[in-house]
């Protein structure tokens, strides 16, 4: 009910073969060109602040570009990148368009190696300059450095003083322009010792050039630079000379799916958009391990290594719960299961009145997760019709036995988006009163003060869609119980790793946790959580401590839940209002591959998430809580 921003998603193209192969066999030589363009426009979803495509021509000649960038704002961004690779393109004639040989050598854009990527910001920078991917200049083929990422840094700062410290002198504080100065100082290192081993073998000129490029090691270069980066990463990246590479962060925690064959390599955040740009069958696709790299030589040779040593593994649950394409089979099975994890939670909710409960769902993401609840409760009435049938006997009919299966789970599409609003041209109650006509209902759906509704939604973060809108909305049809589920459990910390949620308060279930304090006179706590947190704030991140969780030590998760339920219940609604949530144990039974739960446990993987959590309890209590106290 509540989008929440994710910050990015990557796709690479590398082409094995020379164009005229791709338009010989597929009728085009931008072959590479649309399967980018299908590739973001599958990955859409993850980033719809900008976009950015940057293109590398291996076959270039001195004096001719050889790298290609184009980047826009807005959520209309993919077309308008593509747009202008063909506007572009509309400089030809159309015989020089057509002619691949011609194209590989003349035309922009007509390359051997693609990178596109999708921006959400998360750090609070925004405009064309913050826009991947990000490209660094020399006059030396081999030391040109094009990145882009599906990344959150923790400790940036920490970075820019390394850089510093070394004698750089860095232009803005911003991850991606770090990693890209101090990658780019690592390519000058690497290439400076190929020069110096060339010129020791007596080469000269041109044969210098080519010594370089084909003994450049990428490898080098990641693992001078990544032991730094504190934080959720897939880093894609290109050289000049037609070196590719992609590197996926320690922990797991950001994605990364690969695919090759002996005419393409390629590179997404999802399995897939892979899967179904390129028409292949799930095992076909590879994930980047934790911590590891593939590599593209300008020679196309493939390999994987790994960069850094895998730390304990924290892949994004949040992927599983909603970012991730639900089309894949991994992900709508657990997210499925994430629904039939919540029968036992959700009969307790409506007083077991299975008879007289109608499911829904609210919005989209949550579909699988609903399905699933429907396939738990078909279980659970299966069994009860079994000791039904059992129970009668000598005493069964026909009659008997048919009324006994005619029982049914209640399913109902009772919200419907109605159409996009543009809220944000209103303020206060004016805002509110439009965000109230979002969502139209089906009237008629319910038996007016006898059926529950219970309506799930994939999350339940920050409440405000609850509380303005959608509840008043469900009370409309005049149910008995609204029973909102989360197929997650309850969001209790910021992430720092790339989804767009960094501050306390906005957390509805902080500020049931503080509200709880407050009733039950134990609000000393929150002061004594402060002291502790501003205490460590000074800290190297290795030796900092999650103290926050204290707020939430003193209370069950159903009673923060009950509390939340009374705060997002507006005035004048009419029917009893519970919230569930999934259970953390739930979500690891539902996805065991994806443990990283920090959002709802406060167990980061990184110190420097931890240190940032820290932080963030301490502006919060100087700011908003002292000014209200």
């Amino acid at each position: 009910m509540e989008p929440l921003k994710h910050e990015c998603g990557i796709a690479m193209v590398r082409l094995l073969r020379p164009l005229k192969y791709y338009q010989e066999k597929y009728g085009t030589w931008m072959y590479g060109l649309n399967k980018l363009y299908l590739m973001m426009e599958k990955q859409h979803n993850r980033g719809q602040e900008g976009a950015g495509l940057a293109c590398v021509k291996m076959s270039a000649r001195p004096g001719e570009e050889y790298m290609f960038r184009q980047r826009a704002l807005g959520t209309t961004a993919i077309q308008e990148i593509f747009a202008g690779v063909h506007r572009e393109l509309g400089n030809f004639s159309p015989a020089e368009r057509s002619d691949s040989e011609f194209a590989a050598g003349q035309l922009p854009f007509a390359g051997e190696i693609y990178m596109g990527h999708l921006r959400y910001s998360t750090t609070g920078k925004s405009g064309l300059s913050y826009v991947h991917p990000f490209l660094r200049r020399n006059n030396w083929r081999a030391r040109n450095l094009c990145i882009c990422a599906n990344f959150n840094l923790t400790n940036v700062d920490e970075i820019f003083a390394h850089l510093a410290e070394r004698g750089q002198h860095p232009r803005m504080v911003s991850d991606t322009y770090l990693l890209l100065e101090q990658l780019g100082h690592r390519l000058d290192r690497e290439s400076e010792r190929r020069f110096n081993e060339a010129l020791a073998q007596g080469l000269g000129g041109a044969e210098v050039t080519r010594y370089i490029e084909e003994r450049i090691n990428v490898a080098n270069v990641l693992r001078e630079s990544s032991p730094l980066w504190d934080g959720g990463y897939a880093l894609c990246g290109v050289t000049g000379s037609g070196e590719m590479f992609c590197q996926r962060d320690p922990w797991g925690i950001r994605p990364a799916f690969w695919y090759a064959d002996d005419e393409v390599v390629a590179v997404a955040s999802e399995r897939p958009v892979i899967q179904t740009t390129f028409d292949l069958e799930a095992d076909a696709i590879h994930e980047l391990h934790p911590g590891e790299a593939l590599i593209v030589r300008a020679s196309g040779e493939r390999r994987c290594e790994q960069i850094l040593p895998p730390g304990k593994m924290a892949a994004c649950s949040f992927e599983r719960v909603y970012f991730s394409r639900g089309s894949d089979a991994d992900i709508y099975r657990e997210r499925k299961e994430m629904g039939r994890q919540l029968v036992v939670p959700i009969l307790k909710a409506v007083d077991y009145e299975l008879d007289n409960t109608v499911f829904s769902y609210i919005p989209n993401t949550a579909e699988a997760a609903y399905y699933g609840i429907l396939q738990g409760f078909d279980e659970y009435l299966n069994a009860q019709k079994a000791e039904e049938i059992e129970a009668l006997g000598c005493r069964i009919t026909a009659e008997r036995v048919h009324k006994i299966l005619s029982r049914r789970v209640r399913s109902e599409k009772v919200a419907w988006k109605d159409i996009k609003m543009r809220t944000f041209i209103a303020e206060g109650n004016s805002r509110n009163d439009l965000a109230a006509h979002v969502y139209d209902i089906t009237y008629g759906s319910l038996r007016p003060g006898v059926d529950n509704l219970v309506v799930i939604d994939d999350s339940i973060v920050r409440g405000t869609t609850l509380r303005e809108s959608i509840i008043r909305i469900l009370d409309r049809l005049h149910p008995k119980r609204i029973v909102i589920v989360s197929s997650s459990p309850q969001v209790r910390y910021p992430d720092y790793y790339g989804i767009d949620m960094s501050r306390m308060d906005e957390f509805i279930a902080f500020r049931a946790a503080i509200a709880l304090l407050r009733d039950r006179g134990m609000e000393s706590i929150i002061g004594e959580i402060y002291d502790k947190c501003k205490a460590q704030v000074d800290l190297p991140k290795e030796q900092v401590r999650n103290y926050v969780r204290r707020l939430y030590e003193p209370f069950t998760a159903d009673e923060i839940s009950a509390k939340m339920a009374e705060m997002l219940t507006p005035e004048g609604v009419d029917a009893e209002v519970h919230i569930v949530y999934q259970t953390l144990e739930g979500l690891h039974r539902a996805c065991p591959k994806s443990p990283g739960d920090w959002y709802f446990s406060g167990n980061y993987p990184t110190p420097g998430g931890v240190k940032r959590v820290n932080q963030a309890y301490v502006d919060w209590y100087e700011g908003k809580f002292l000014k209200n106290t």
